[in-house]
Order: C-alpha cells, then sequence, then structure tokens
C-alpha cells in the first residue's frame, strides 16, 4: 500500500509498527502499520469486533497489553471523546471542562465554541444528548490536544442532531487543526467528515482512502458516490439499487 503524498511531505503524529492485541488467544491487531500525518482528519470503518476502539485505546495509551515489534509513538497531549459524553453528574457543566485542568477562562472560552456559552453553572442531567456531547468536544478542546481521538461521538445522537455534530467538529478542526482519528460505523459519516478513510480488516489496514473533496461536503452529493462504493467494497457489502 503507497502511502499518499501528503504522509510524506508532513510531520508524522502517530507512528504505529507492529501492533499486535488478542484477547483470548483471538488475534485482533494483527501487526498492525499506520502512519497519521500532524493535521490530518483520519476516519476508522470496519465490523464490529474488528479493533476499531482496540486501536483507538492503543493509541490513547490506555491498553498496556499491546504486543508486537511494538513501536507506537503518539503526540504528548491526547484527549478522548467517548459515544458516552462521561460527564460527572454531581460536577456542573464548567467544572467538567475543566476536570484536571485550570484556567476558568479557557473553560468558558471552549464552552462558547461548542455553542454552550451561558450554561457553565447546568448540571449535566439538564442537558440534551447533543448538549452533552458539546460539552465533551469542550472538555477535550481545553486540553488543546494534537491528536483528538473519538470513538463513535455521535452514534446515540439522533439524525438531525448528528448532523449538526459533524459540521461542529469539522469546524473545531479546521480551526484547531489537531490529528483526528474517528472511529465510526457510519460509511456517510466517514465520508463527509475525514480526509482519509481506513478499513480494518483481519487485524490491518485493508483500504486506506484518500478522500478528495472540498469542504463541506453534502451526503447528497453523487460524487461522493464512488468512494462510498470502494468503502462498501471493503466491508463487504453490496449495495441494492
Amino acid at each position: 500500500m503507497a502511502p499518499h503524498t501528503e504522509q510524506l511531505t508532513r510531520p508524522t503524529a502517530v507512528r504505529l509498527r507492529g501492533l499486535t492485541r488478542s484477547f483470548e488467544g483471538r488475534t485482533v491487531l494483527d501487526g498492525l502499520d499506520l502512519d497519521i500525518p500532524a493535521g490530518q482528519f483520519v476516519a476508522l470503518l470496519g465490523h464490529s469486533g474488528s479493533g476499531k476502539s482496540t486501536l483507538l485505546r492503543a493509541v490513547a495509551g490506555l491498553d498496556h497489553e499491546v504486543a508486537g515489534s511494538g513501536r507506537l509513538t503518539a503526540p504528548e497531549r491526547v484527549s478522548v471523546v467517548f459515544q458516552d459524553s462521561r460527564l460527572l453528574p454531581w460536577r456542573r457543566v464548567l467544572d467538567n471542562v475543566l476536570l484536571g485542568t485550570g484556567g476558568e477562562e479557557r473553560g468558558r472560552a471552549a464552552l462558547a465554541e461548542v455553542g454552550l456559552a451561558g450554561r457553565e453553572r447546568a448540571w449535566p442531567g439538564e442537558l440534551s444528548g447533543g448538549e452533552a456531547q458539546r460539552a465533551a468536544l469542550a472538555r477535550s478542546l481545553v486540553r488543546e490536544p494534537e491528536l483528538l481521538l473519538a470513538d463513535e461521538p455521535f452514534g446515540a445522537l439522533d439524525a438531525l442532531t448528528r448532523i449538526k455534530m459533524h459540521a461542529l467538529l469539522r469546524e473545531l478542526w479546521e480551526r484547531h487543526r489537531p490529528s483526528v482519528l474517528l472511529v465510526t460505523h457510519d460509511v456517510d459519516e466517514a465520508i463527509v467528515l475525514a480526509d482519509r478513510v481506513l478499513v480494518l480488516d483481519a487485524g490491518r489496514v485493508g483500504l486506506d482512502l484518500a478522500i478528495d473533496r472540498p469542504h463541506p461536503r453534502s451526503y447528497r452529493d453523487p460524487l461522493l458516490s464512488e468512494y462510498r462504493e470502494r468503502l462498501l467494497a471493503a466491508l463487504g457489502v453490496t449495495e441494492v439499487h
């Protein structure tokens, strides 16, 4: 698999070599190699159980059982956003955003960036699902990450809220330019958001596809259909027209 030209000219934020992870004798990641250039937005697709979240946890430094020739390098400042916002219900929104950090003004600025200005004193239970995920994004932004890892952050949201969150995430990425690794089951979400889409297959990257279309992108853009067909084929899915 030849590297993209972009990967040859930009500094590398994440470098994995020979990454292997097994669970109860079943190999999930099998000598996986991967480079992510600094500032690149990457989406990761694969069937359930293909190792997407396992890979994300390894990059985040949350899995100490990863083996292999084992070289894994990532930036020092890494933030993770999960499907569940994981807000502490006994802390107000601003306190959740600032958890483990200082600087109240930075927290207020981050909340304003995600459209939650004025909600600093709200309790998590008072937020909608979309607002809770906005707060989770603010919590990640306040740490000024060089790498943002997102594990299906919009999977529990309704369709309209997801579209709004897609636009927000892309806007925040364009403003701050961290490297992003987004795990998703949604092929359309990957195409609309990312500049590069990876498909995990048999523990390795089976397809590495650059999405060469300007932003903003629309789900209805017919020029995205070729990317969609290639990704679905890599996932073993045949569309019925």
